[in-house]
């Protein structure tokens, strides 16, 4: 993992179209903006990992509902 310090009004640039830059410090929480192409989905990291465990219990219970239906025939 890359770990940077920027100050506000940096920013870094990720592959070759997105853009983060800071906007606000206060606390602990900072601010910032991202740039990327509409097509480039752009998620907070809680949100991902919630989806992604939806998605995984999804999975599985469509993978039970299956078992059952072969256990019929």
């Amino acid at each position: 993992m890359l770990v940077l310090t920027r100050k506000i009004g940096e920013g870094i640039i990720v592959g070759n179209d997105v853009i983060i830059k800071v906007f606000e410090i206060e606390g602990e929480r900072v601010k910032i903006g991202i740039e990327a192409p509409k097509t480039t989905k752009v998620l907070r990291l809680e949100l991902y990992e919630d989806i992604s465990m939806e998605n995984k219990k999804a999975v599985h219970v469509s993978k039970n509902a299956v078992d059952k239906l072969f256990e019929l025939f």
